[in-house]
């Protein structure tokens, strides 16, 4: 095998025919401007290729498509091993998958909390315990040392005809006497009346010392009682007369609730064994929100606080409220927030003999085949964390076991320091240690990966389609790890992406890591202590698009130079500190008081108006949560419908409108481009339909477009491309066959403006289509 990886002639995109040499074994960064070609050598010429080629090795099923995957354009490509590509995407939607499941701390969770997990009953707050013969012996030792024991078996009786039979039964089998209200009779002369209005019998098996001399007489003694009385023996001291009961079957000892063997499918919620019946296993669900009911808590029961029976319509429901608030002697005239908390929530919830508001609401809830009661209820609801589960996501019986004190939900919401510092610090016995060794080392292990990688803030149970796309690279990342794969070319994309400087150096200890265990690292990087941290550089540049795809430098870092290359003349003189000679300064602002959501803790905010203001912060302190969650909506949404846990906004009526840029795609469809976008493909279309050749044919605007039949492809749908199924792997894209990814027909594409077809067009480069639109003032303005 070739110490590096050799790929010659590389034209993909605006790579404009490179060499590159990538030495094996080391943290290779790929840097330049944004749009200098570093992905198209990173991820569509390295890893597409690395990719066509472990397919290549597959079986005959995968080998059908090959001839499909387009491959890429280069020359030679040599010394590539099999490639893993860490993108900066977070392409999961599903509402169950969560940093747990993702990273499968939650799978060894489930299996630990099912194999040295504790049950405890409900009702009562005391351990299940099974209980073997020989534990049943050891356990009366310890317990009552020596003195003098009853070991029984407790037989039902149904009545009174029947005890007849049973005395007859237990004398045949040669048992001679019973413990009847704390006497002990003997079966063959007690008078009969002694069994009157009993409800059992105890029959007396042994009659023994507690001690280790005896132990075979109490265990068998033991084991006669559970095959007598269905897996349960009592004990009872004879002098104090003491009783202890044990049981062989997970059964409550004080209170006789039975409760199931714990399995992992207990703890899962995606299957609808595990998963709580009220949120099917999704934790929230969509409830009746207080916030909403009472959007004005300043105001009184008579200024008609309670939104769903402000209007006329509800008359009669308010003025039950009336009555009810003057027979419980609550006051109508206070601010509502002024009511203490049972005269509030008997309200919001109901009370004897009156319905409260969500009671109300949930009536007309289930009268979903009226259009009304569909529409008045909805702008109570919101989602919120289900009632029944608390969000943790399962029935009810997952959360009878325990682990420490704590039920796997309790960990679920820990964050990985919390996680790995509880199950470091198990009390576990001997035998329990020896079944949960391997889970607890795997565990713990990646626990530790999440740390490494920066994302020490995110708990276990935080959905994993909320998460950045530089967050979600990083639990891949931290998935790698665990795997402990060796020989492998980990193609990464900008890893540091939303991370703290602060948490740089670990991150990059991570990337050594997965370096020395043997694997190749490429990175796409602008940061640049990551850059400086490389065993090797490439640099692309010197411009981006048209004026970039050229290597600029590759090599180790020592000794790197290029006129051209802006990245090494930043490494060479760091980044410039710009001081702003004008700072604008605001007297009016947006003032946030009380902001509780999430991690924030009842802080009080002002944003400046006419101001350019930043909010920073380490990663996981609250940012997104404050600005694109609590201030975007805050200032979005009308009071009524608030969500959000914030006490009051001040001087939002300053402010005409909001708008959330945010990392989020903006493609509606997978047909959405640049300009669908921004709305100008429409002066596009109609310029091709105004040319001669569509004109005779007459072809209207519509003809040109890719989201109607009649121009586009008829077998993508003007999409460009089809999706294969792989089934064992991702699905995979690949050009389609009849329009070659043009998107139209061939029809369609005979037109032409100023020798383009709409293809053509749609392949220039913005700065190309200002020159070549040029005389359509509409559309290069836009």
């Amino acid at each position: 095998m070739l110490d590096k990886i050799v790929i010659r002639g590389a034209r993909e995109h605006n790579l404009r025919n490179v060499d590159v040499d990538i030495p094996h074994g080391q943290l290779s960064v790929i840097s330049g401007v944004s749009g200098s070609g570093k992905s198209s050598l990173a991820f569509d010429t390295l890893y597409a290729e690395g990719q066509r080629r472990y397919i290549e090795s597959l079986s005959t099923y995968a080998k059908q498509f090959l001839e499909r995957i387009a491959r890429p354009d280069v020359d030679e490509v040599s010394g590539i091993s099999p490639s893993i590509a860490i993108q900066q995407k977070n392409t999961t939607r599903s509402s169950r998958s969560t940093v747990g499941t993702t990273t499968e701390i939650y799978d060894y969770l489930r299996l630990l909390f099912a194999r040295v997990g504790k049950t405890f009953c409900p009702d009562c707050d005391r351990e299940v315990i099974q209980y073997e013969p020989d534990e049943v012996v050891s356990e009366l030792i310890k317990k009552y040392d020596g003195k003098q024991l009853l070991v029984l078996a407790r037989i039902p009786v149904e009545n009174k005809t029947q005890v007849g039979g049973l005395i007859e039964r237990l004398m045949g089998n040669g048992y001679g006497r019973v413990l009847v209200r704390g006497e002990i009779l003997k079966l063959d002369s007690a008078p009969k009346k002694k069994f009157s209005r009993i409800k059992h019998l105890d029959v007396v098996l042994d009659r023994v010392g507690a001690e280790p001399a005896n132990r075979t007489r109490i265990f068998e003694a033991v084991e006669a009682a559970y095959t007598m009385a269905d897996g349960f023996v009592w004990v009872r001291e004879q002098v104090s007369g003491d009783e202890s009961r044990y049981t062989k079957n997970r059964v409550c000892a004080r209170c006789e609730r039975t409760f199931e063997i714990p399995r992992p499918i207990l703890f899962s919620f995606n299957t609808p064994y595990g998963a709580c019946p009220h949120c099917k296993g999704f934790g929230n669900r969509m409830e009746f929100d207080e916030r909403l009911i009472v959007p004005d808590p300043s105001r009184s029961i008579r200024e008609r606080v309670i939104e769903p029976w402000a209007s006329e319509k509800f008359e009669y429901f308010y003025n039950q409220l009336i009555r009810y608030c003057r027979r419980k002697k609550i006051s109508i005239v206070k601010p509502f927030k002024s009511l203490n908390a049972i005269a509030r929530r008997s309200i919001i919830e109901g009370d004897n003999g009156f319905t409260g508001v969500i009671p109300f609401l949930e009536d007309i809830r289930e009268k979903t085949y009226k259009k009304y009661a569909r529409f008045y209820t909805r702008r109570y609801l919101t989602f919120r964390e289900c009632r029944r589960c608390r969000g943790g996501r399962l029935r009810e019986e997952a959360f009878y076991i325990r682990l420490g004190a704590k039920t796997i939900r309790d960990i679920n919401r820990m964050v990985p320091s919390d996680a790995l510092a509880f199950l470091e610090s198990l009390d576990l016995d001997s035998r329990e240690k020896e079944i949960a060794k391997d889970i607890l080392l795997e565990l713990c292990s990646r626990l530790r990966f999440l740390l490494d990688v920066g994302l020490y803030y995110l708990t276990l149970d935080r959905l994993t389609r909320t998460l950045s796309g530089g967050e979600a690279q990083r639990i891949n990342l931290a998935n790698s790890l665990g795997a402990n794969l060796i020989g492998v070319l980990y193609v990464l994309d900008e890893p540091s992406v939303g991370l703290h400087p602060r948490d740089t150096k670990n991150l990059v200890d991570v990337l050594k890591t997965l370096r020395d265990r043997g694997n190749t690292v490429v990175i796409v990087e602008h940061d640049l202590d990551i850059i400086r941290e490389a065993d090797f550089l490439i640099d692309l540049g010197p411009g981006a698009g048209r004026y970039g795809g050229d290597v600029l430098y590759q090599g180790s870092l020592d000794g790197a130079a290029h006129p051209d290359s802006k990245t090494i003349k930043y490494l060479d003189a760091g980044l410039p500190i710009r001081n702003s000679k004008t700072k604008k300064t605001a007297e009016d602002c947006i003032r946030l008081e009380g902001v509780s959501e999430h991690n924030l803790k009842h802080i009080d905010v002002s944003f400046p108006l006419g101001a350019f203001t930043v909010v920073t912060g380490v990663s996981g302190s609250g940012k997104s949560t404050l600005v694109c969650e609590v201030l975007y909506n805050a200032l979005a949404m009308p009071d009524a419908s608030r969500s959000y846990d914030y006490k009051r906004v001040v001087g939002k009526e300053q402010v005409g409108k909001a708008m959330l840029v945010d990392q989020s795609p903006i493609g509606k469809t997978p047909r959405s481009n640049p300009l669908t976008y921004i709305k100008v493909f429409s002066f596009v279309r109609d310029i091709f339909a105004a040319q001669k050749l569509a004109k005779k044919r007459g072809y209207s605007s519509g003809r040109f477009s890719f989201n109607v039949p009649g121009g586009r492809c008829a077998r993508c749908d003007g999409m460009g491309f089809e999706k294969i199924e792989m089934h064992f792997m991702a699905d995979m894209f690949v050009p389609c066959a009849e329009c070659d990814g043009k998107r139209f027909n061939k029809e369609t594409l005979e037109v032409t403006f100023k020798g383009k077809n709409l293809c053509d067009v749609l392949d220039l480069t913005v700065d190309d289509a200002l020159t070549f639109f040029g005389d359509h003032k509409a559309l290069v303005d836009r």
